[in-house]
């Protein structure tokens, strides 16, 4: 097993945490001029013509068991789904309010390893997912009044993502990250191509194909640019150091995306939702303390293995550690 490197996979984690943010302010930028249908296609096809030289140049491999087909075309549906549903909520709502809002996701996650993996879940940490929910609704409720529905959409993308997660989980260590996102490019291509044709068809503006202008197309680029960028700093950070490590500095998230929504569009979150914020994130904070808790007791309670009979085995026998396990991204 590859040794733990805390400090690199902090780093890599701190690179997503900025990215991440500016892939969602370009996308707000494009919200008011490039149909919706259309970035989400850019936003694939970029990540496809990025990853598949790579595929091809290390030679790892594409193909793929039926399970394992069917439950990537799953993942990749449920990944535009999701980045659909940020994206449309990024046209209506501050930059910061979105962001947060979709944190409530750790606490969907929870929930969904309870009553579908039957995961062990305790009273404390369902206790914090209904305060961090609570939270989540203070920071809804101010660009509710203002928005109406569409305040309601990074819970959307909370969820989906949630199912994308236990969809990935499923296949994570069947697949390599980099072949995996290569071909979710490309099915992601594929099933988009045919609904703009319908769009156009039709017509329904959401799915309209436009020739965007010189700005538009830059902005386009980019996000499919952040957005594969950002993907690979995540699971390569998954690498190098354990996700309860990490996990806490996803919610760094916040503050730049704060700080991007007060610079590009002079927009920053009200009393009430800067106080849903601090729910939210200190909730799901004690979660992942919660979890790091759980993760070493159980590993505590391994009992090493019986020494061999002798005085020299015994002047060496030492108890082994257990590694922190990893979560696959």
């Amino acid at each position: 097993m590859q040794q733990d490197r805390p400090l690199i996979g902090i780093t890599l984690m701190m690179g997503f945490c900025i990215i991440a943010p500016v892939g969602d302010a370009v996308a707000k930028l494009l919200g008011a001029s490039v149909p919706l249908g259309q970035v989400v296609l850019i936003r694939f096809a970029v990540q496809a013509l990025i990853l598949i030289p790579i595929v091809w140049a290390s030679g790892r491999a594409w193909r793929m068991s039926g399970r394992v087909f069917w439950l990537t075309l799953l993942r990749t549906i449920l990944h535009m789904a999701g980045i659909a549903a940020m994206f449309t909520a990024l046209k209506y709502l501050p930059l910061a309010d979105a962001v947060a809002i979709a944190f409530v996701m750790p606490f969907f996650m929870l929930l969904l390893g309870k009553f579908i993996l039957n995961e062990e879940v305790g009273p404390r940490r369902l206790g914090a997912s209904i305060v961090g929910f609570l939270g989540t609704l203070l920071i809804v409720q101010p660009s509710f009044a203002n928005v109406g529905w569409p305040a309601l959409l990074p819970i959307v993308v909370a969820v989906v993502f949630s199912f994308f997660m236990l969809v990935t989980r499923q296949i994570a260590k069947q697949t390599d990250p980099i072949s995996l996102q290569a071909v979710s490019g490309v099915m992601a291509v594929v099933m988009i191509l045919p609904l703009l044709a319908l769009g156009s068809a039709m017509p329904i503006a959401p799915l309209q194909i436009i020739q965007p202008d010189a700005l538009d197309w830059s902005l386009l680029l980019g996000i499919g640019l952040l957005g594969t960028i950002a993907h690979l700093l995540m699971t390569w950070s998954l690498r190098f150091a354990p996700s309860t490590t990490l996990a806490p500095m996803q919610y760094l998230e916040i503050p730049f995306a704060t700080l991007l929504g007060l610079i590009i569009f002079s927009d920053l979150p009200n009393l009430l939702a800067g106080l849903g914020i601090l729910i939210t994130v200190s909730a799901g904070l004690y979660i992942i303390m919660r979890e790091r808790a759980t993760a070493h007791a159980l590993a505590a309670a391994v009992v090493p293995p019986a020494a061999p009979q002798g005085s020299a085995a015994k002047s060496t026998a030492f108890p082994v550690r257990p590694s922190p396990a990893r979560q696959a991204p």
